[in-house]
């Protein structure tokens, strides 16, 4: 038949995601210049919301892909080495936050730099007590773990949606959770970025970024579970789901290393 595809690969039809993505992303960034500068914070935003649309339409149309039958095996195959690869570049992103906090901590800056190194973390910094919120933290995201791998086990191996959705329910429950623990523990900071405190200037870095993350993740199980309610993913079909399972557990790993490093170590 005219027409007919004889092979398991997607062809892409023509799509103004990428392109208005790219816009989103230098608005952005051209706003944050102009944030920095105190001259006006709307461009940022402009581009964030930009950014944010091409999100939801490009994923969207990947949804209905899935959905029309074009993510054969081949296809996912791909999808994962592309989510594998996406995963691999958030690391080296938080090995810069890392890199620059243990910089700071074993050579800090001192008055005789870098003939006598100063003391860390400065004089006067009150540190957060690892033992407290940070332990409680560390806690509600190994327990996410466990519910979002108990979700993942319902639904592949045991076709149980009904304890899939419940694990997807309470891991989305405790990232929230997270979250609004870290957003108190800011608020009882010392000091906040950019007020001169190396210490503090590389604390909010490394944990800001991550608890980015872990909205982000967040939102990412959410809708994934919102699509296993309405039945759109099966034992065979989720690659979405093992995506955001993925990523959810890169965000564990990241904090156990912020909460030896940063939270114990660094102090």
């Amino acid at each position: 038949m005219s027409g007919a595809r004889n092979h398991d690969y997607q062809i892409v039809p023509p799509s103004i995601w990428p392109f208005l993505s790219a816009l989103g992303a230098f608005v952005m960034l051209f706003g944050a210049v102009l944030w920095i500068h105190k001259v006006s914070p709307f461009p940022f935003f402009g581009g964030l919301i930009i950014l944010l649309y091409c999100m939801y339409g490009w994923w969207a149309d990947v949804v209905k892909e899935g959905e029309e039958g074009e993510h054969t095996p081949v296809v996912r195959i791909g999808l994962r080495y592309g989510f594998i690869l996406f995963i691999m570049s958030e690391v080296m992103f938080f090995v810069v936050w890392f890199w620059n906090f243990i910089k700071n901590a074993m050579y800090p800056l001192g008055p005789a730099y870098p003939l006598v190194d100063g003391i860390w973390p400065p004089a006067g910094t009150e540190t957060f007590d690892p033992w407290h919120l940070p332990l409680i933290n560390t806690v509600v995201l190994l327990l996410s773990g466990c519910t979002l791998t108990w979700a993942h086990h319902a639904l592949v191996h045991e076709n149980n949606r009904r304890d899939a959705i419940n694990g997807l329910a309470l891991t989305v429950v405790l990232g929230v959770f997270f979250s609004v623990l870290q957003f108190y523990e800011y608020t009882h900071a010392q000091q906040a970025i950019g007020t001169g405190n190396l210490y503090w200037d590389s604390f909010f870095m490394a944990t800001g970024f991550h608890g980015a993350h872990v909205i982000i993740g967040t939102i990412f199980l959410l809708v994934c579970m919102i699509r296993l309610i309405r039945g759109q993913m099966t034992t065979e079909q989720h690659i979405g789901f093992e995506a955001a399972a993925w990523y959810w557990h890169f965000v564990d790993v990241v904090w156990l290393f912020l909460f030896t490093s940063i939270y114990i170590w660094g102090r």
